[in-house]
């Protein structure tokens, strides 16, 4: 499965609880306790109906790579879910359906498996964009068994989206839902085909919502305990009234298999990409061309914020609609179109919904004051490569600030013009508290609470009117990023 995430080794632990089970032939949209034998009893919500009803717009899909050698090992694309060596390796061998014997698969030719679901009776698919990428034939099949050619109308690597069309009239068709009407705690099921189990259904509950995951900004996933395993990827996660609200699309595992967090795309946010794929087969969004962090606690206090929010610049791009509108490194934006910006993944999320040449009102915080600004976004454009040279290690004489744990020491001319910038103190070693907060030797420091820096006695004078907080801009790499220091 794309994507799949390395995760912390997570420790749990149930307490026993005796259920009992009464049958419903409607879905209960919440567990109602009862008393019965001094125990508590409790009615579950029935996906019998769910299943029955909207199960059959639930796809399989196979994607075959020809030329490419080993397709990416995720989505249950490999022959086998498990390695040679595995106890169960034999067991999936034998056993696991829709998937061919590894030796008859050519030197140059893979498979990825995944799932989908259908959105209108004339055939169009949605599913993961990392199911069917670089695929050369992809195949889908209908619960009723029939396999039918499918055709990639465009696919969206940003938000994991993809749109596929099948030559057939009468399809059944899954109901679009309302994420923003999901409730953390409410029951949800997903269907798919796990390992290549078709029309598997598992079941839990929404455990967060407007989850932002590394690499991963312009989605605010669903997060689930329901069950997802590869080949479940591209399937459709369900409400009780059988309303497709997401597109299961990863997992947070250390095993690469289920651990019970599984994230899904809202399917609003898909279906706005699934109506560019099929008008004009491409995704098109607004960019701002700001690098943003977020407002830690320290940094708010550094930047004289009441409380941590907001999206904090560390980098404008020189050419870009920010640049323009006046935006500066070390504002923070507060509010886009008089939406609170709570934490800084709001913002990506919001200008992504918008389309090049919107106009957006920003209202930022500079030096203790709000600001309102106002910019026209432009086309996103792919993120630039890494050129820009590092730092050599020829650094002028060095001065120690003993008290922060600092030796700084100013940029030559040739170290400004090989990293394009106009100033800047090259952090030659750091110790006690500057190493604590981060700090490390080879960081380049271009600013302290909103100020730039370009010499060491800028660097002293912004020093004396920090009032103990210092927020430092810092250069590392090709990074951007703001260091939270005390200076009392």
């Amino acid at each position: 499965m794309a994507g799949a995430l390395l995760a912390a080794s997570l420790l749990s632990g149930c307490d026993r609880i005796e259920q009992f089970v009464k049958g419903s032939s409607q879905p209960a949209p919440v567990a109602i306790p009862a008393q019965q034998d001094g125990r508590v009893a409790m009615l579950l919500p029935d996906f019998t109906q769910l299943v029955s009803r909207d199960g059959p717009a639930v796809v399989n899909i196979q994607a075959t790579r020809e030329g490419g050698g080993a397709a990416p090992q995720q989505s249950g694309n490999m022959p086998f879910p498990v390695p040679e060596d595995d106890p169960l390796y034999d067991f999936f061998r034998r056993f696991m359906p829709n998937q061919p014997p590894q030796q008859e698969q050519g030197p140059e030719e893979s498979v990825s498996y995944g799932s989908g679901f259908i959105i209108s009776s004339d055939g169009f698919i949605l599913t993961n964009a990392h199911v069917v990428a670089d695929g050369g034939q992809i195949r889908v099949t209908l619960t009723d068994k029939r396999e039918l050619r499918a055709k990639l109308m465009g696919l969206d690597k940003r938000s994991d989206v993809a749109l596929l069309k099948v030559a057939a009239a009468d399809l059944p068709v899954a109901k679009i839902g309302n994420p923003a009407d999901l409730k953390v705690g409410e029951w949800v099921a997903a269907i798919g085909a796990p390992f290549g189990f078709d029309n598997t259904v598992t079941a839990g509950i929404v455990s967060a919502k407007g989850r932002s995951l590394p690499d991963e900004t312009l989605v605010p996933f669903i997060q689930t305990d329901v069950a997802i395993n590869p080949g479940n990827s591209g399937g459709p996660l369900f409400n009780l009234r059988g309303e497709v609200v997401g597109i299961n699309s990863q997992i947070y595992s250390r095993s690469g298999g289920f651990m019970g967090i599984s994230f899904a795309i809202p399917i609003d946010l898909a279906m706005q990409v699934a109506d560019q794929l099929k008008t004009k087969g491409k995704v098109s969004r607004g960019q701002l061309g700001v690098n943003i962090q977020e407002v830690t606690q320290e940094l708010a206090q550094s930047f004289g914020l009441q409380r941590p929010s907001g999206a904090l610049v560390v980098r404008v791009d020189p050419k870009g609609p920010a640049a323009k509108a006046g935006l500066q490194a070390g504002d923070i934006i507060l509010k886009l179109n008089n939406q609170s910006i709570d934490s800084s993944k709001d913002l990506p999320m919001l200008v992504g919904s918008l389309g090049p040449g919107t106009k957006i009102k920003l209202v930022v915080w500079r030096k203790g004051f709000e600001k309102t600004m106002e910019a026209t976004l432009v086309e996103q454009a792919p993120e630039p490569g890494n050129t820009t040279k590092p730092a050599s290690d020829n650094s002028p004489q060095g001065y120690q600030f003993g008290k922060l744990g600092l030796t700084l020491s100013e940029l030559t001319t040739d170290q400004r013009a090989d990293l394009g910038i106009r100033g800047g103190l090259l952090i030659q070693k750091s110790q006690g508290p500057a190493a604590r907060s981060g700090l490390m030797p080879g960081d380049i420091i271009l600013g302290l609470n909103q100020n730039d820096i370009t010499s060491i006695n800028a660097f002293e004078k912004a020093l004396a009117g920090a009032g103990g907080h210092a927020a430092l801009l810092v250069r590392r790499g090709e990074a951007v990023l703001y260091i939270a220091l005390r200076t009392d």
